[in-house]
């Protein structure tokens, strides 16, 4: 049996709760984010939310900081 060659170059989708917890929070916390427009972007399909490892990524490289006066 092949893989479905459509499928096969999609990057996997993480739950919200899967990408709190990544990211040490809440879902609570996630979902207050995502309300606000402060968190990482997400993908909505149907009633879901779903977080892409690289949207993920794109969040923490942009918090990152040098000095703790940087807001």
């Amino acid at each position: 049996m092949t893989k479905d060659p459509t499928f096969s170059s999609f990057e996997r989708l993480l739950t919200p709760l899967e990408t709190a917890t990544a990211l040490g929070g809440s879902p609570s916390w996630l979902a207050k984010a995502r309300l606000n427009g402060d968190g990482p972007v997400f993908i909505k399909i149907v009633r879901t939310v779903r977080y892409s490892a690289s949207a993920i990524r794109d969040y923490l490289r942009a918090r990152m900081r040098v000095t703790t006066s940087e807001s």
